[in-house]
């Protein structure tokens, strides 16, 4: 470790290491940020691989966001809905095996599919964050989500809840901070 804070593997869209950047940023808890590129293959790096066996973006990304939220359970069906059931069936390795013809048309089935049922769950416990007024763990989940929805050509209209509670939490510093286009790893073209 080459100081004394610690140390976020990341890449810039990385929908998991976004949750973790937007937590920390919340946190105000202050960390050295090392590029991982997914593209260029760096997580299969023999080094990359001793830190986090599984080669996936960011390290320890469980720990660090249940560490930070272990006190507020009922975030938990929101976030999991995102992190178990939308996001690791359209994430990059994925669209790798089903081939550059079909990713985008899987990539936004699977995120539209999974914003039916979280707009429900949503108008049951949403404030003006996904769980009330205080932003928790899932709000940190959301976030990229829609990020990737656009990317994926998600008709956001059809989630009305979904589209308010992102653009709330855009509205904070943590958000802004955390977003893929300010990290230093981001392609200045898209910026």
């Amino acid at each position: 470790m080459s100081s004394n804070k610690p140390i976020l593997y990341s890449y810039f869209r990385s929908s998991c290491a976004w949750r973790v950047r937007i937590a920390l940023a919340l946190k105000s808890i202050d960390y050295e940020y090392k590029s991982v590129n997914l593209l260029k293959q760096n997580q299969l790096d023999e080094e990359y691989r001793n830190l986090n066996p599984m080669g996936q973006v960011p390290a320890f990304i469980i720990s660090i966001i249940e560490f930070i939220e272990e006190n507020w359970p009922e975030v938990r069906e929101v976030s999991e809905i995102i992190a178990s059931g939308i996001q690791p069936i359209q994430n990059l390795s994925i669209l790798k095996k089903i081939g550059d013809e079909r990713k985008m048309k899987w990539a936004h089935d699977v995120i539209q599919y999974g914003f039916v049922a979280l707009e429900k769950i949503l108008s049951n416990c949403s404030g003006k964050y996904c769980v009330g007024n205080e932003v928790t763990m899932a709000d940190c989940c959301l976030v990229p989500q829609v990020y990737n929805a656009r990317r994926f050509n998600v008709d956001m209209t059809e989630f009305p809840i979904i589209q308010k509670i992102n653009d709330n939490l855009m509205e904070l510093d943590a958000f802004k901070m955390a977003h893929p286009s300010k990290q230093p790893d981001c392609p200045p073209e898209l910026r």
